[in-house]
């Protein structure tokens, strides 16, 4: 087996398989030389010829969000691993899942621990430090928790960096303080002054907050009285997404605001420049965001499982109805790839159609006009896939960027 050497780019010509084309599936060859597609049916020229009968080969996918990453921090409560192990083992099952661009959506919170501004501020620099040697596109969604004032300075910082983040309007703590009896998706616009509010020393609280107080290895007093705390800066909220908004959209960078229930909250972040809804918790919702034109995400496990972990909409119902555009993998890599097969074998809609909700439309969304389809200079992300007809997909060989991310079998490369 030819082992691919740091920098070297070799040309390559992918013959026999089906290919996802953006508007068809066809027969055909695709050439790739350095980091670009460079033909369709072109002649050999020279590049070294993969023999992909039988398979098929498809634009790599490009996830939009993604927190798997955080079960390689840690694993189980409070039990962190060194962050360069991590990181490499997360692009590892990128690569190994078809996956050629990720925004990691790196939580931004008052919370002490895993999701802390100071376990954040690591893995920026973690990240910048490994970037030579990931395999692939590694990037960053900032996840901002909206009363996490102190992760301005931060954010700040990583929106002039390259290669530019996502920036994502995330509000936890009214959700965590929503009153019992207002069920999670009908809940208020968040800066609504009738926003219901739970009694925070009820033993209903103490036991909803269990599992963020483990999390943040803290007890549950101690989160109790910090979120109460936290909870006092509310009146200051609007004035720090206003800020944000405005570094955002000084930066240029796609931004999205997350689990939108109503109409009024999905207005509110578009004002803004948030054009991305994500993970909207109501149908009406949705079809707002789709009225305004904006881009639609739902949870590719949501796909899988045949239904939201929380409740919210079915995905699969969205995707059918014209109300999603991208499908994430969420806090599951292989959903993604999975969630397509499902759709497909369901008679959804074609294949080439479906491709688009893990690649075209998220690298559309996130500004990323080089990627997510196969067509001539375009970026080489490609995977290649054996799909028997009723099986369930596997990725073979995964590009980026024209380099080998992943090889489950030689190709007599």
């Amino acid at each position: 087996m030819h082992t691919q050497t740091a920098g070297e780019t070799p040309a390559l010509l992918f013959q026999g398989a089906q290919v996802i084309l953006p508007d068809r599936m066809v027969r055909c060859s695709v050439r790739t030389e350095g980091d670009l597609i460079t033909g369709l049916d072109r002649p050999r020229d020279g590049a070294r010829v993969i023999d992909a009968s039988g398979l098929i080969l498809a634009p790599a996918m490009v996830d939009i969000h993604g927190d798997a990453f955080e079960r390689q921090l840690m694993p189980r409560p409070e039990v962190f691993f060194p962050l360069d192990l991590a990181l490499l083992e997360t692009d590892r099952q990128l690569a190994g899942n078809g996956i050629a661009t990720a925004y990691h959506a790196l939580t931004l919170s008052w919370e002490p621990g895993l999701r802390s501004v100071a376990r954040a501020r690591q893995v920026v620099d973690q990240m910048a430090a490994l970037a030579p040697r990931l395999r692939v596109d590694n990037r960053l969604q900032l996840r901002w928790e909206t009363f996490c004032f102190e992760a301005r300075p931060l954010i700040e910082q990583a929106l002039s960096t390259t290669p530019r983040p996502a920036l994502a309007f995330n509000d936890h703590t009214s959700m965590a303080l929503l009153h019992p009896d207002t069920p999670l998706q009908d809940r208020p616009f968040d800066h609504d002054p009738a926003f219901p509010v739970t009694d925070t020393t009820s033993a209903a609280f103490a036991q909803k907050i269990t599992a963020r107080a483990q999390r943040s290895g803290v007890s549950r007093d101690d989160y109790v009285q910090l979120i109460t705390r936290i909870w006092e800066r509310r009146p200051d909220v609007p004035a720090a997404i206003d800020a944000m908004a405005r570094a955002g959209r000084a930066a240029g960078v796609p931004m999205l605001s997350h689990d939108d229930t109503q109409l009024e909250t999905r207005r509110f972040y578009r004002d803004r420049g948030a054009a991305i809804s994500e993970f909207p918790m109501r149908r009406a919702v949705a079809r707002a965001a789709r009225e305004a034109g904006d881009f639609i995400v739902f949870g590719a496990p949501n796909v899988v499982r045949g239904t939201s972990h929380i409740g919210s909409p079915s995905a699969r119902d969205m995707v059918q109805q014209g109300l999603c555009d991208i499908l994430a993998s969420d806090y599951f890599y292989p959903a993604m790839l999975a969630a397509v097969a499902r759709m497909r074998a369901d008679g959804i809609a074609v294949l080439s159609e479906l491709w688009k909700l893990v690649s075209h439309n998220p690298a559309v969304a996130l500004g990323l006009h080089d990627r997510g389809r196969i067509a001539p200079g375009a970026r080489a992300d490609l995977v290649l896939l054996d799909w028997p007809e009723g099986g369930a997909p596997a990725p073979l060989l995964t590009l980026s960027g024209g380099r080998i991310a992943h090889a489950g079998h030689s190709f007599g490369l």
